[in-house]
């Protein structure tokens, strides 16, 4: 195919098979599906024809997608609200349907998610100072998104210890 976007029952075939073919690879929400389309050039009035019949198929459910991608992620990669959030905001995911699926996460798993993260860790940091475990762990937990109080209370419980919050230079 050249540069010229696809028309009529071309875009329709081609919007189609993008489509296809990126829920084979795995469950996207609607907005990645549309900036796929857009990458290959299909009219946005194809794209949403052709995205309105997977929906109303059940094939592309964005609430049914917010709430996978939250459980996996956070079961996976032990990421906390915060950083759901943003991803889901990257993924094009509604507000409303994103904060239904974050509010469905349980904070005793989320801490424990935070607890099994740390001793992962710890396990690579024989011989690091305390202090220098503090901050590489609580470091590692705000990247994951967990807030700074519930972050230096789970490595205080993992070291043993009073964790004192490091100063800003």
């Amino acid at each position: 195919m050249a540069d010229s976007e696809p028309t009529g029952e071309e875009a329709y075939a081609l919007a189609k098979k993008v489509v296809y073919d990126r829920l084979a690879a795995r469950s996207q929400s609607r907005a990645e599906l549309e900036r796929a389309l857009a990458t290959r050039r299909v009219p946005a009035e194809t794209a949403a024809v052709v995205l309105d019949k997977f929906e109303a198929a059940g094939l592309v459910d964005d609430a049914a997608f917010t709430r996978s991608w939250v459980e996996g992620r956070q079961r996976g990669k032990g990421l906390a609200q915060r950083a759901l959030a943003m991803e889901l905001r990257q993924k094009g995911v509604d507000d409303e349907i994103a904060r239904q699926a974050l509010a469905a996460i349980d904070p005793d798993e989320e801490r424990q998610a935070a607890h099994r993260l740390v001793q992962r860790k710890l396990r690579s940091m024989d011989g690091l100072d305390e202090q220098v475990k503090t901050r590489r762990l609580v470091g590692m937990l705000a990247r994951k998104g967990y807030p700074p109080g519930l972050s230096y209370a789970v490595v205080a419980e993992e070291l043993g210890s009073e964790v004192e919050p490091i100063e800003s230079v």
